[in-house]
């Protein structure tokens, strides 16, 4: 615990901008129609892509003895998985929905 303690005491800047681009993600996310949801939704699979990607190089980047980064690193791969497969299935739904049926 006083691992984490220390991490963001010595990060407190980036804590901020984190916490605040929390807020305005959540702000910007009510504000969009449900119209426009799941076209979105399939354009955020390239982000979490990147989100994946970025948090196993984290991983690999970071020493064994630092669980904080480790356990932040596999937070993320494991949560941008599943947005990634979420977003393909919401995807494959919506385009159901403009196949002609038989």
């Amino acid at each position: 615990m006083n691992e984490l303690i220390e991490f963001i005491s010595n990060n407190l800047q980036i804590t901020y901008i984190l916490i605040l681009a929390t807020f305005v993600g959540i702000e910007v996310i009510k504000s969009i129609p449900a119209v426009l949801h799941t076209p979105l939704m399939s354009g955020a699979n390239a982000l979490s892509g990147v989100v994946i990607v970025g948090a196993i190089l984290v991983m690999l980047k970071s020493s064994p003895e630092d669980y904080v980064a480790l356990a932040l690193g596999f937070v993320a791969v494991v949560l941008g998985i599943i947005n990634v497969v979420g977003g393909f299935a919401v995807t494959d739904r919506m385009l159901q929905m403009f196949k002609k049926k038989k």
